[in-house]
């Protein structure tokens, strides 16, 4: 077997398994929802096939596709599965984002809910600032389609210690340096958005001083969190 097949096989694996957590943290229902990764040191990309539901997911099953999200020849394709609706927002972040090594889609219910109102979650937990490095902002309205939905996530995200987005009406898409790093940003964000939105009924959240957001992002990313 060729390196490339050997790494192949191995991020095929990885993605699929992957998905398994998206079903197990109630971020996706039915067949929607994926997650992708870069092969390193090729212009190829693996990510959950279209129409396929969770339950039926094995690693022969994910797609192999270039950065256009174009299905790529070899021993590894399978003609017979398409790649997901959402590759060419996933193929543009890799193009344009060399150091993304996963990117995950959700519409995870409470993240989906801040979406669908266009508005930013504001940093009000030290968690946020910890994985986040201040507020999860909220990207352009945009089709499935072309690169639109891809242009916006970077677009958004370049300008922000995010890993997260909110693409406004759709849901969150979160980057990582690789698969796994991206599925716990798409976990913890329907977690800071869940406890954002119920302290908002009980009340007007605190603001953290954006000074001290910094602090705990920095010691968080360099430090603690390594």
């Amino acid at each position: 077997m060729s390196a490339l097949l050997e790494t192949l096989a191995r991020i095929r694996a990885e993605v699929c398994a992957l998905h398994a957590e998206l079903t197990r943290y109630e971020l996706v229902v039915w067949t929607a929802g994926n997650v992708s990764a870069r092969v390193p040191g090729h212009d190829l990309m693996v990510i959950k096939p279209s129409g396929v539901s969770y339950a039926d997911l094995t690693p022969e099953s994910m797609v192999v596709t270039d950065l256009y999200g174009v299905p790529a020849d070899g021993e590894w394709e399978n003609p017979a599965l398409t790649p997901s609706s959402d590759t060419a927002a996933h193929a543009y972040v890799y193009r344009h984002m060399p150091e993304v090594g996963g990117v995950v889609h959700t519409h995870s219910t409470y993240a989906t809910a801040w979406a669908a109102r266009g508005e930013a979650i504001p940093c009000v937990l030290t968690m946020m600032g910890d994985e986040f490095g201040g507020t999860i902002p909220v990207g352009p309205f945009a089709l499935i389609g072309d690169d639109s939905i891809g242009r916006g996530i970077v677009e958004t995200l370049q300008a922000s210690h995010s890993p997260a987005v909110l693409m406004q009406n759709h849901g969150p898409f979160t980057i990582g340096k690789d698969a796994r790093s991206a599925v716990k940003a798409a976990v913890m964000c329907e977690e800071v958005a869940r406890t954002v939105h119920i302290a908002r009924q009980l009340g007007e959240p605190l603001p953290i001083d954006p000074g001290q957001i910094e602090s705990l992002y920095d010691r968080y990313q360099n430090v603690y969190g390594r």
